[in-house]
């Protein structure tokens, strides 16, 4: 069947093209194919045409008609889309195609033709139907890989754990080198530019393990600081750079272009909106969040310097009412999700550690990092009252950021043993970013309700979501430093349907 796609195109302001007779030599799928967040009747599917994509990618600066195919079986012998796009030099080209007309809950197939040459095949799903096929949600989340500092290893046993989908929550690139025992290099040092951050992006896509995790379930892409520069602020870099929001604009540019984003992702005038909902059935809702482009700037920065600082009580502005992470067109969207929210479950996806954080540092002296929720508390306690108010059915947050895996139970008014536990939070490992296990250890020493606190193991989280239980599994490599590192379970959690609190 032949149909028309919705938003058969990229999604970038750049004019239309007219399509050149292109006949390739060279592979032009070097990044692979990847699919988004699944929807109970569309699939949105990417791949982008690269044939020497370490050279700015080897295309003429001409577009070239992509055709593509979507099926009911691997071997492509039933079709049930297809459709052809342009791939444009303005979107590096790269197309991003929102295939309407599928079934809900149900697996799919798709493959991508150009010049010649074909696709690797990729294995995507939709949404299920509300009572139809939405009894158990296999969810995978993870964040944070470094490319130097280890072999993407874990991405190759996630292709493998025939999730229904994966969340990838923030620091898909690093801009900046650091760290120890590389066991590669980035070849380049950080970018600035469109042209540079598209080369960063190629480079950590030509992994063939990240590949297959992309071609092996639909994904669900939020950022965080790393895909544009370290602890960033909105419009404040972390080096005060007064040409800041130039290279933002570009390092979003190349994080649209390179990611199974839908078209909705960019708004009129040139704005770009991650934040989105994604409903399983009526089995659980995700509610993905964008922590960076919104927040105030961090209270309390260094002498002479933006982003983040390990602050004391001295620093009274950490606890301004007025300061916000999400923003508050983002908070107040979040809180009208609850108020909608119809499902028995649901997944807070944002980018870090949500419980409180504060610990002894050397000295013995009581801090709080800046950077993540301990440097905002009144918009941590104003999501937790919305929750609340709002009676949220099992609430569940993840998060990354911070190289370490974390699992607390939340209460309503953090740090208060008063307080009625009200959510559990499994903040997730780095998938290669190195961690600090004598920070996880001071953390949880202070933290009684955070149950669990472990910085020296790599990999990702698997989450089970049924009807009456959620199941977490820590799926940990035995060396990130390997290509062909073995991967454990080494812990399991269970959180009951209508009971918040961490069951180990």
């Amino acid at each position: 069947m032949r149909a028309a796609a919705l938003g058969a195109t990229s999604f970038l302001s750049v004019p239309r093209a007219r399509a050149a007779r292109v006949r390739f030599t060279a592979n032009p799928f070097t990044l692979g194919v990847a699919s988004g967040p699944p929807r109970a009747h569309s699939a949105l599917i990417w791949t982008r045409l690269a044939p020497s994509p370490l050279e700015g990618g080897g295309m003429d600066p001409q577009a070239c008609e992509v055709r593509w195919e979507v099926a009911y079986d691997e071997r492509f012998r039933r079709v049930a889309r297809e459709g052809e796009v342009l791939a444009e030099p303005g979107r590096a080209h790269a197309v991003h195609v929102e295939v309407g007309g599928l079934e809900p809950g149900r697996v799919y197939h798709y493959r991508f033709f150009a010049g010649g040459a074909a696709s690797p095949a990729g294995r995507t799903r939709t949404a299920p139907a509300p009572g139809r096929g939405d009894e158990r949600l296999r969810l995978a989340f993870a964040s944070c890989q470094q490319y130097e500092q280890g072999y993407f290893g874990a991405h190759r046993h996630l292709a493998d754990e025939d999730v229904d989908a994966v969340a990838f929550l923030g620091d898909y690139i690093y801009e900046s080198s650091w760290g120890r025992e590389h066991v590669r290099k980035h070849g380049a040092g950080e970018p600035r530019t469109l042209a540079e951050y598209r080369t960063r992006h190629a480079l950590y896509k030509t992994d063939r393990d990240l590949q297959a995790a992309h071609a092996a379930a639909p994904w669900i892409a939020i950022w965080d600081d790393h895909e544009v520069q370290n602890d960033y602020a909105d419009d404040r870099a972390q080096d005060l750079d007064p040409g800041f929001l130039a290279r933002r604009a570009a390092a979003y540019q190349a994080f649209l272009e390179h990611m199974p984003l839908r078209p909705t992702a960019m708004l009129a005038g040139g704005g770009v909106r991650i934040y989105d909902r994604h409903e399983w059935g009526a089995l659980a809702t995700i509610h993905a969040l964008d922590d960076r482009q919104y927040r105030s700037h961090q209270a309390c920065p260094r002498a002479g310097r933006g982003g983040s600082a390990f602050v004391g009580a001295a620093c009274v502005e950490r606890l301004d009412p007025a300061l916000t992470l999400l923003g508050t067109t983002q908070e107040r969207w979040l809180d009208e999700g609850f108020a909608a929210a119809r499902t028995r479950w649901n997944v807070i996806a944002q980018q870090t550690l949500f419980t409180s954080a504060g610990h002894d540092n050397k000295e013995g002296a009581r801090v709080h990092w800046t950077d993540g929720w301990d440097g905002y508390p009144a918009a941590r306690e104003r999501l937790l009252a919305s929750l609340v108010e709002r009676r949220l059915a099992n609430p569940l947050f993840i998060g990354g950021d911070v190289h370490a895996t974390y699992v607390a139970d939340l209460r309503a008014r953090p740090g208060d043993a008063a307080s009625p536990v009200v959510a559990t939070e499994f903040c997730g490992t780095s998938i290669t970013s190195q961690g600090w296990q004598d920070r996880a250890e001071a953390i949880r020493r202070v933290n009684p309700d955070v149950r669990y606190a472990e910085a020296r193991r790599r990999g990702y989280t698997l989450m089970e979501i049924g009807r009456d239980r959620t199941e977490v599994r820590l799926r940990c490599l035995d060396s990130e430093k390997r290509p062909d590192a073995s991967i454990a379970t080494t812990e399991t959690f269970t959180v009951m349907d209508g009971r918040p609190g961490l069951r180990k």
